[in-house]
């Protein structure tokens, strides 16, 4: 599918102009898109698999990158629901922020209103195509749908029912827009500022890097992760393992997912030789630091690599990860100011003095305390569901869910009042 520039313009002025329709539309016609496409989804279940199938063909069976593409009959019916659980969320719009008269007689009011046109960039994950969708019509915005080629087939089927939803609803299919995966039509969408009023990448850093450079939309950044988890001295080893196993294996092509294990020089035997079973259990690759290399090697560990200062900041979303051991924590706050993307972080520990003092010296968008930073996400957080996890500081920080896809506006109502 090949477009001019001229013409994706006209598409994203086809949306913008669409826009105020759905602005406008009460809460409960913005739900009724919702239900219709939560129903859409189950009768179709069988044709998006379908689709799916034929962008999963083109990954391998043993990538772990093939997760974060997959829409089973499981999946599929989770996204249903999740847009009843979107549906249940109040109007983030038309709420009173401000309410008075001023001396002159004016009365003003700020209320909460959509951004407009939120465009999102993001890669393989087909659900973020549902997820969105919903989130903006929940608040009255228009949105506009940049995926990756991976997941063509997918997304356009599901582009397709939620027209469908939108048309059964008396509303343009204009509102929601996919744009073809050209790489050229992402310029043009980071450039178009008289149609679009956001862009949030989600995915890569990479992508997060080019959207920061080239965009002239202001933007939002979501998506990278470089997560770790701190092993204090005083941590209980058995829930250390636990948790640390949990944020790795779990779903390790995710944001969320444990990218370096950070151990306390004291407890880092008693904390590999307990835990080192469990990562070979799911071939988890290990770049060790030269203390942890040793302990891993005495141990015949399987997947054992010395670990290049590269291997630290980096994420992995696969069956991997680095391990660094250091002295205290002074030196794991250290290590993650200087390698974190400011996503999640974790401490395990047993003294609440230590944990209190790292959830508030971290920089990151979630902090832990004996838990895994696989937590962080806009459903589990009951947020119904989530643009992408913002780890930046303005607008939006963490998960980025419906209360943050709206700005204000100041309504002044006066009787001839000139200045």
């Amino acid at each position: 599918m090949s477009f001019s520039e001229n013409e994706i313009i006209e598409q994203l002025a086809s949306t913008r102009s669409a826009s105020t329709s759905l602005a406008v539309a009460t809460s409960e016609k913005r739900n009724e898109v919702l239900f219709n496409l939560a129903q859409l989804l189950l009768e179709n279940s069988a044709e998006i698999i379908i689709e799916n199938l034929k962008d999963l063909a083109k990954i391998s069976a043993d990538d772990p990158m093939r997760d974060r593409l997959l829409l089973n009959s499981d999946r599929i019916e989770s996204l249903s629901k999740s847009l009843y659980e979107v549906a249940k969320l109040s109007d983030p719009t038309g709420q009173v922020l401000t309410d008075k008269i001023l001396s002159n007689g004016l009365k003003l009011t700020k209320i909460s209103v959509p951004l407009g046109v939120v465009g999102v960039i993001f890669e393989s994950r087909p659900n973020v195509t549902v997820d969105v969708a919903a989130l903006c019509i929940r608040s009255g915005n228009a949105a506009v749908l940049r995926g990756g080629s991976d997941a063509w087939h997918t997304n356009s089927i599901l582009v397709q029912l939620i027209h469908q939803a939108l048309i059964s609803a008396g509303l343009s299919s204009d509102l929601i827009r996919l744009l073809p995966t050209d790489r050229t039509y992402v310029s043009t969408l980071l450039h178009a500022v008289k149609y679009v009023d956001v862009i949030i990448p989600r995915g890569s850093e990479a992508l997060i890097q080019r959207v920061r450079r080239e965009s002239l939309v202001p933007t939002i950044e979501t998506g990278a992760g470089v997560c770790h988890t701190f092993v204090a001295q005083s941590a209980d080893i058995a829930m250390a393992v636990k948790v640390v196993i949990n944020a790795k294996v779990s779903r390790p092509s995710v944001c969320n997912s444990l990218d370096t294990i950070l151990l306390h020089e004291s407890i880092a035997q008693e904390f590999l030789n307990k835990c080192a079973r469990e990562l070979a259990e799911y071939k988890v690759k290990v770049y060790a630091d030269g203390a942890s290399y040793d302990v891993l090697a005495d141990l015949n560990y399987p997947y054992l690599q010395l670990a290049e200062e590269s291997d630290f900041g980096r994420e992995f979303l696969d069956f991997a990860c680095s391990i660094r051991i250091v002295e205290d924590l002074d030196g794991a706050l250290h290590h993650i100011d200087q390698y974190s993307s400011r996503h999640s972080e974790a401490i395990i520990s047993s003294v609440e003095s230590e944990a209190n003092l790292f959830l508030a010296s971290v920089d990151a968008a979630a902090v832990y305390w004996n838990a895994s930073t696989r937590f962080t996400d806009g459903g589990v957080f009951e947020l119904g569901a989530e643009v992408g996890i913002s780890t930046q500081k303005l607008h939006a920080r963490g998960p980025f869910g419906l209360e943050k896809l709206v700005t204000e506006k100041w309504v002044v109502k006066g009787n001839g009042q000139i200045r």
